[in-house]
């Protein structure tokens, strides 16, 4: 099999005659050139063949496999977490960048008038009282936090019930695994950056957990806490990890995610 037209005209032609959207243009070019030095199509042939000669009907989920067809997770409304989770991680996202202008990660004590605040506490305080809106925006960001954190949860409940991390899911399953795990991350980067007392100890139970792994426990705690004890660059760093390092993770590995469903499709009863 060829991908070049049987005709004389040239690629962007026959492209052209078929009324492709930009995206899939662009996506023919790169596997057009692709095809001309690497044969790639006629193994994707090969790859498409022994795909469907297989028998690849998913396997009997375990609403299923016990006759349980009549019971909640079977509804159809919970194929919507996983759209419901990326909703709300998009209104978190929106909402903390607006937060991040008037937000000030430092540990030291604060000039607001409250007895042992610091200037973290106070800016959230700054935010939340002179700040226009500001109650209703930091108010937006964390519930949009605690929906995503619920919908993510119950997404994947929905995915093992439905027994759809199974062949050929399996690798999105993993994925789903690690997202889950770092939006607890998230979470609990995001419950420390108020530097209150419930931050601070907290913090305090994740060194005391960091101190815990054997052989590498010191070096994790440094290395995320900036020590054993914590002060400004425990601070900075849960600042860092929330604002700048996993945004951009987590996006893309959404991005990965989303488009492995569109590929595959979405996993259905049978």
């Amino acid at each position: 099999m060829s991908l070049e037209p049987k005709d004389e005209m040239d690629h962007s032609g026959w492209m052209e005659q078929r009324d492709l959207s930009p995206v899939e243009k662009g996506y023919l070019t790169v596997l057009v050139w692709l095809d001309k030095r690497l044969r790639i199509v006629d193994y994707l042939e090969i790859v498409e063949n022994l795909y469907y000669k297989s028998n690849m009907q998913m396997p009997k989920s375990h609403t299923e496999q016990y006759n349980l067809d009549n019971k909640f997770w079977y509804w159809y409304p919970l194929y919507a977490l996983g759209s419901l989770s990326t909703i709300a991680y998009v209104v978190a996202a929106l909402s903390g960048a607006l937060l991040g202008f008037y937000y000030a990660p430092a540990a030291a004590a604060g000039t607001c008038g409250i007895d042992g605040a610091t200037v973290a506490y106070c800016s959230i305080t700054s935010i939340m009282t002179d700040l226009n809106f500001g109650y209703m925006l930091r108010s937006i960001h964390r519930w949009s936090a605690q929906v995503m954190t619920a919908a993510v949860f119950l997404h994947m409940l929905r995915v093992y019930f439905t027994g759809a991390y199974k062949e050929p899911r399996e690798l999105n399953w993993i994925l789903g695994i690690v997202l889950i795990s770092l939006t607890m991350v998230f979470g609990y980067t995001g419950y420390l950056l108020p530097w209150d007392q419930l931050s601070f100890w907290a913090g305090q139970i994740g060194v005391e957990m960091s101190l815990s792994i054997p052989l590498a426990g010191e070096w994790v705690a440094q290395l995320i806490f900036g020590g054993f004890t914590l002060g400004q660059a425990t601070l900075e760093r849960m600042y860092i990890l929330h604002v700048f390092f996993l945004p951009f993770v987590v996006t893309t590995l959404i991005a990965i995610h989303i488009g492995i469903v569109w590929m595959q499709g979405i996993a259905e009863p049978h």
